[in-house]
């Protein structure tokens, strides 16, 4: 197994490090962050981690499971109590991590709860936000992630030059992530709904029609808008097809009728 990876090969590692030391001030009991990224037949990978989160976000990617793959899998937000005695995650015991990272013993043995937050950039594509915590109360860091995933986001969107030379699954993310982005406002503005809610009303309608939610993104856009839609300067234009376009009319017809 690979140890944890250098913030400095990761090019908007800077940034995001920072952040992630961040959310581990914020949070009470602390004692790691991550960022991890799926992206269509791409597998699951840290793309920066702070604190324990170094060693346990990668070894639960690539040896153990737990909350980071559940949360990438489902596309729900993931809660334990105690990461090492949880049942879902058999493989993940205090004993396997600390006979993988000895010379962590004593954090592994203060570590209780965990969460892992995914925030969807389109059907392919899943950032998982995720803390490690030294007590079993997971509401407050909940909290915390919830108001730290927005500015992760921006900020992966705002430093896209830094990447667009080198980074194919990146650029992806970021055109899906803005055209998503642009949906999901006209969505909450016809509805009165939280982000959340309508990027639930997008990925159900997306799986109901059988279309990518970015490409069904795309086409709510345009077909608001009559032209197509706009995605950041540099970043590949989105054409949607046919069939998004058809499951996009039929979508917006039924946003737009009175409850």
């Amino acid at each position: 197994m690979t140890g944890p990876p250098s913030v400095d090969e990761v090019p908007v590692g800077a940034l995001l490090y920072a952040l992630l030391t961040r959310i581990c001030d914020d949070i009470p009991g602390g004692l790691g962050a991550a960022v991890s990224v799926h992206h269509g037949d791409e597998p699951l990978a840290v793309l920066v981690a702070a604190g324990i989160a170094g060693h346990l976000a990668p070894a639960q990617i690539q040896l153990f499971g737990g909350p980071i793959v559940t949360a990438a899998e489902t596309g729900e937000t993931v809660v334990t109590a105690d990461a090492f005695t949880d049942p879902r995650w058999p493989k993940l015991t205090r004993e396997a991590v600390t006979e993988q990272f000895p010379e962590r013993a004593a954090t592994w043995r203060a570590l209780r709860g965990f969460v892992a937050r995914p925030s969807p950039f389109d059907c392919d594509s899943t950032l998982v936000l995720s803390a490690s915590l030294a007590h079993s109360c997971t509401d407050e860091a909940l909290h915390v992630l919830a108001r730290y995933e927005r500015l992760v986001c921006n900020t992966i969107v705002v430093i896209q030059t830094d990447i667009a030379a080198g980074s194919e699954q990146m650029i992806a993310l970021l055109r899906s992530h803005a055209v998503i982005e642009q949906a999901k406002g006209a969505i909450v503005a016809v509805r009165g709904c939280s982000a959340d809610e309508a990027w639930e009303t997008l990925r159900r309608a997306s799986q109901e029609f059988n279309v990518k939610a970015r490409d069904l993104a795309a086409a709510l856009v345009e077909h608001l808008g009559h032209a197509q839609v706009t995605t950041p300067e540099g970043l590949p234009q989105i054409v949607p097809p046919e069939p998004a376009r058809y499951a996009a009319a039929l979508v917006w017809a039924a946003l737009a009728t009175p409850e």
